[in-house]
C-alpha cells in the first residue's frame, strides 16, 4: 500500500551542505564505507551517471549536481548516456574501475543495473538513487525525489480543474459532462511512472465512476496507456491513432492525462494535425510535467494547460547533501522510510514537493523565482 502524503520541503542551500548530516554512525547502507570520511574533499570523486541530454531537465540536474560538489571540492565525473541502456551501464562500470567513491545514479531502467550495483557494492561504493528509484538490489544506500504519489495527484487535479469540474480550491462545481479524456502514462521501465499514474486516476476514478469523465478509448490500464523512454514521438503516434479510432463519430477529446512534457508535446502535435487548436474546436486540456521550456512556452500560447514544476535546483541540493553525510561517514537526512520498496529492501528517502503551473502562475513560479528568465519563454 502506498504512503499518500506531501512531503513540504523548504529551499535547501547550498551553504548549508557540509552540515546537514545528522551526527551518529552510517545509516542503512550509506556510510563511508571505502574510507572517504578522513579525507580532503579534493581526494573524493564522485560519479553522476544520467540517463540523457535529450531532455532539459536532465541537463540541468546533472550540471547543478557537478557544480554544487565541485563548488565543496569534489572531483566529479558526470556522463550522460542518451537513453541507451548499454551506454549507461558501461558508464557506471568506468566509474566503478576509476575508483570513485559515492555514485549518483539517474537510471535509464530501474531494473537494468543489477551487475553495476553488485559491483558497487563489493567495492564499499555508496549509491545515491537520483529521481527514479533503481529496483531489484540491496545497494542502494539512499533515494532522492519528488513525492511522486503527490505530483500523479496533482496531474489529476489540473486535469479537473482545467476542465472546470473543481474549481481552484478542489471542490466540486457540479457540471455533469460527460467529457471524454484519453489517457497516457510515463515508460513502463522507470519507477517513478506509476507512481504518477495511480496518483492521478486517485484524482480522476471518481469522476469516471459517476460518468462525468469517459474514458472513451476504454484504454486505462497502466500497461496499455504507458509511454516507453517517455518519447515525444510515439505519443504522437498513439494519440494520431486515438484519434482515428475513436473520434471518427464527431465526437471531440476534452481532456488528456499526461504525465510529461515532452510526450504534451507529441500529444498536441497529433491534435493539431487532426485540426484542433482552432475557434471552432480548441485544444482539450493536457497536462504536462517538468515545465520544460517549449511547454512553458506552449502554456502561454494557450496550448498545453498545466505542467508540474519540480524544482531540480532543490533536487540537486538535496543530493548533495546526502552525497556529503555519506562520505562523511554520517547519517543524511530522510523524510520517508516506508514508500519505496525496491523490490529487496526499503529505500531511505527524501522527498520534496512540486507545484501546479497553469499559464496564471508562469511569471510568480518560474520567472521571480529565477527558473526562466522572461526572455527565455518568449
Amino acid at each position: 500500500m502506498l504512503t499518500r502524503r506531501s512531503v513540504l520541503a523548504g529551499s535547501l542551500a547550498l551553504a548549508g551542505a557540509a552540515s546537514l548530516a545528522a551526527c551518529g554512525g552510517s545509516g542503512a547502507g550509506g556510510g563511508a564505507s571505502n574510507d572517504t570520511a578522513n579525507l580532503d574533499a579534493s581526494e573524493i570523486k564522485v560519479g553522476v551517471a544520467m540517463p540523457t541530454k535529450s531532455s532539459e531537465r536532465w541537463i540541468k540536474d546533472g550540471e547543478n549536481v557537478k557544480k554544487q560538489l565541485e563548488a565543496l571540492g569534489y572531483q566529479v565525473d558526470l556522463q550522460f548516456a542518451e537513453d541507451d541502456i548499454p551506454t549507461q551501464t558501461n558508464q557506471i562500470d568506468n566509474m566503478i574501475t576509476q575508483g570513485v567513491n559515492l555514485l549518483i545514479i539517474a537510471p535509464i531502467d530501474g531494473t537494468a543495473l543489477s551487475n553495476q550495483l553488485d559491483a558497487a557494492g563489493e567495492a564499499g561504493i555508496p549509491v545515491i538513487s537520483y529521481d527514479r528509484l533503481i529496483r531489484d538490489n540491496e545497494n542502494v544506500s539512499y533515494y532522492t525525489s519528488f513525492d511522486n504519489v503527490v505530483v500523479g495527484g496533482q496531474m489529476g487535479t489540473s486535469l479537473l480543474t482545467g476542465m472546470g469540474i473543481i474549481d481552484k480550491d478542489g471542490k466540486d462545481t457540479g457540471v455533469t459532462g460527460p467529457f471524454n479524456i484519453e489517457l497516457f502514462a510515463g515508460s513502463p521501465d522507470d519507477n517513478n511512472a506509476p507512481f504518477f499514474f495511480n496518483g492521478a486516476m486517485d484524482k480522476l476514478q471518481p469522476y469516471i465512476d459517476k460518468g462525468v469523465l469517459k474514458v472513451k478509448s476504454g484504454q486505462t490500464d497502466f500497461d496499455t496507456v504507458a509511454i516507453l523512454r517517455w518519447d515525444g514521438a510515439t505519443a504522437q503516434t498513439r494519440m494520431d491513432n486515438l484519434i482515428t479510432s475513436t473520434y471518427t463519430d464527431g465526437s471531440r477529446v476534452d481532456g488528456v492525462l499526461s504525465p510529461y512534457d515532452g510526450i504534451s508535446i507529441g500529444i498536441l502535435g497529433a491534435l493539431k494535425g487532426a485540426g484542433y487548436g482552432t475557434d471552432s474546436l480548441p485544444y482539450p486540456i493536457v497536462t504536462g510535467q517538468d515545465a520544460e521550456k517549449p511547454s512553458i512556452i506552449s502554456i502561454l500560447h494557450d496550448e498545453q494547460y498545466s505542467t508540474i514544476f519540480k524544482d531540480t535546483r532543490k533536487l540537486a541540493d538535496a543530493a548533495v547533501q546526502m552525497s556529503v553525510a555519506v562520505l562523511k561517514g554520517e547519517t543524511p537526512e530522510v523524510n520517508d522510510t516506508e514508500t519505496y520498496d525496491n523490490g529487496v529492501k526499503v529505500v531511505p528517502s527524501f522527498l520534496l514537493s512540486a507545484e501546479i503551473v497553469t499559464k496564471d502562475n508562469v511569471e510568480a513560479v518560474l520567472v521571480e523565482s529565477g527558473y526562466y528568465t522572461a526572455d527565455e519563454i518568449k
